[in-house]
């Protein structure tokens, strides 16, 4: 059976130290910024998820050790393993990773670790259940909680389900960070993608009032005289 140690091993076999500094920058990690702190060791994505095949046999207790590594990319490893373990899961191999998910949020600390996981462990798991603790992780004070609670609702917008990414939106329209902005204004296209009416039903109430960013982000695949009329507050 594989260990945390080997997987380390091999992130570290990978290690790009010019990606890691390009990754340094890219993800914000310097003093103030929304990443500070993240160290990479500089791996592709596409590496990291070779990685998830050949380390299927990692354990959940594993999974909550890496997510607690200073290495950004063993915490995306163990994120992508949790989306993999959960799509073949049973019901309560799902609710396992799914506490383990939410109860370790603080760790899926970066806006990609939230992205590549919200959607298919949060949202897949409280599709046919309460979704409270999504409007919970909306008024959190952490950054990637609120990120979390709009993004997982990716989920439901597949699936034609729109009213929960709207409400959570609504909540998050006066955030005061770029990076909820920029998640809401892409929920919001997301919505459009499928169901043009209900999103200009929800932009026209309040695109006058909301940051220029989600404004944006949510009218990107509008045809351009549309789109323009929206910029000049014409609709």
């Amino acid at each position: 059976m594989k260990t945390v140690e080997e997987l380390i091993s091999e992130l570290k076999k990978l290690a790009d130290p010019v990606r890691a500094a390009h990754s340094q920058k890219f993800f914000k990690t310097g003093p103030g910024e929304y990443g500070e702190g993240d160290l990479f060791l500089g791996l592709r994505v596409p590496q990291t998820r070779k990685l998830v095949r050949a380390f299927r046999s990692l354990e959940l207790q594993a999974m909550e050790e890496l997510l607690q590594s200073k290495w950004h990319e063993a915490r995306l490893f163990a994120l992508l393993s949790m989306v993999d373990t959960f799509k073949r899961g049973s019901d309560k191999e799902q609710e396992g990773i799914f506490k383990l998910y939410m109860s370790n949020s603080d760790r899926v600390n970066n806006w990609d670790l939230v992205d590549s996981s919200a959607p298919h462990i949060a949202g897949a798991y409280l599709w046919d259940r309460d979704r409270q603790p999504l409007y919970d992780f909306a008024v959190s004070s952490s950054l990637w909680e609120r990120r979390i609670a709009i993004i997982s609702t990716q989920h439901f917008i597949r699936k034609d389900s729109f009213d929960d990414t709207l409400k959570i939106a609504d909540m998050l329209l006066n955030d005061e960070e770029d990076l909820i902005h920029k998640a809401v204004g892409w929920m919001l296209r997301e919505v459009g993608n499928r169901n043009t009416k209900r999103e200009e039903e929800f932009l026209k109430l309040r695109y006058m009032k909301m940051p220029r960013t989600i404004l944006r982000y949510a009218i990107e695949k509008f045809e351009t005289e549309r789109r323009k009329m929206y910029l000049k507050g014409l609709i």
